[in-house]
């Protein structure tokens, strides 16, 4: 009797992994997960460099992760059982006060924070003819730390990034986003269910930039301001799904002095005439209403008139902190090329050679920098 029911154990296994292994090849696979609002990992490409490096590997289980039969549903059980248990933390995310969602974030391993602070100084020293400048924003866990659950652990956000302050060399002008930031942790400046900073925080960024490069921003009263979402439940509710969290607002500054701005997305080899997706506001991820999403390389041109003009040309290497950021840019610079290099493969040295490139503005978040090992591929 004990042996048949071992027996009957083993084939049941058997059968199941059987099952999810013939459920992962049969099922399609999808490109991109709304639900967590990132990038799936692709099918691993077998290679004997890719063998020797384990880098193959670390795609095979990456692969199998995102594409794991059902996965969403699993991730919804995970998360309702946990909110029965009355948990304040949920997939990562703390539920804190006054309707704020928080991404947890734990010490770095500062030895590749320090590699990727290298990758940007040796990108500098490389290109001495060229303007860096390298603006790091903090995530909202690092400015509302009095928001979070009681004894909810959190490391220095802060801390951080005067780390990446104090190792960065004078050839590249960096911008602590906490200088800028922290006058206004009284304003609507971060979502409070997405990981990135509001229109109004981006418009902060924006003249901080500008002050930097000797700019003249635009005042807010020289923008309409619209609202075109009251329904935006970012990614930090998605992660955790947490009920009863108030959704956010979306709004766009529309400059009173009418300017076109063309965007190409090599991508796709498209041309749009907004720099605003509309049909993303009836989605999931609302964010991607600026710029469509995220791209590895996109061109925007905008005609302005000669005294508009600061900047004949910029290069943004970025992440989606950059997004809404970026519309601000295109009143003063006539010609901006993007680069995502989480995406981009290319060389960032032939293409700013190619284009005639001689001001780059690198901008990131400081949970993507220290978890990102992108900014590896600078200098290829």
């Amino acid at each position: 009797m004990k042996q048949k029911a071992e027996r009957l154990f083993v084939y049941g296994f058997v059968g199941t992994m059987l099952l999810i292994v013939l459920l992962l090849v049969l099922l399609p696979h999808q490109r991109f997960s709304e639900l967590e609002n990132r990038y799936l990992q692709a099918a691993p490409h077998l290679s004997w460099e890719s063998l020797r490096s384990k880098k193959y590997a670390e795609e095979v289980e990456n692969f199998i992760t995102d594409h794991f039969p059902f996965r969403d549903k699993w991730l919804w059980v995970k998360s309702t059982s946990e909110k029965v248990r009355l948990q304040q933390e949920n997939n990562g995310i703390y539920k804190g006060k006054d309707g704020y969602l928080f991404e947890k974030f734990i010490e770095p391993d500062y030895t590749k924070v320090q590699q990727y602070i290298e990758s940007v100084n040796q990108f500098s020293s490389n290109h001495p003819d060229v303007n860096v400048t390298f603006m790091l924003a903090p995530t909202s866990i690092g400015l509302y730390p009095e928001q979070l659950p009681w004894k909810a652990p959190a490391y220095s956000v802060k801390q951080v990034n005067q780390f990446i302050s104090d190792h960065m060399q004078q050839e590249t002008t960096f911008i602590n986003g906490f200088d800028f930031l922290e006058p206004h942790t009284t304003e609507a400046i971060y979502y409070r269910t997405d990981h990135h900073w509001s229109t109004y925080g981006a418009y902060l960024a924006y003249v901080a930039y500008a002050e930097c490069k000797g700019w003249r921003a635009f005042p807010q009263n020289e923008f309409v301001i619209e609202t075109v979402s009251d329904s935006f439940l970012g990614s930090y509710h998605t992660r955790s799904q947490f009920t009863g969290v108030r959704p956010d607002t979306i709004q766009v500054y529309i400059p009173r002095v009418d300017v076109t701005t063309e965007m190409y997305i090599a991508d796709s080899d498209q041309k749009m005439t907004t720099m605003y997706d509309k049909s993303f506001l009836t989605k999931k991820d609302q964010y991607s209403y600026f710029l469509g999403g995220v791209h590895a390389l996109m061109k925007l041109t905008t005609e302005l008139a000669p005294q508009q003009i600061e900047q004949d040309k910029l290069l943004i290497i970025k992440d989606s902190y950059a997004h809404n950021v970026i519309p601000f840019l295109t009143n003063h610079v006539s010609e901006i090329h993007v680069i995502d290099l989480r995406y981009y493969n290319g060389s960032i040295a032939k293409y700013m050679t190619e284009h005639g490139i001689e001001d780059v503005l690198l901008l990131f978040n400081t949970a993507t920098l220290v978890e990102d090992a992108a900014l590896m591929k600078l200098n290829k």
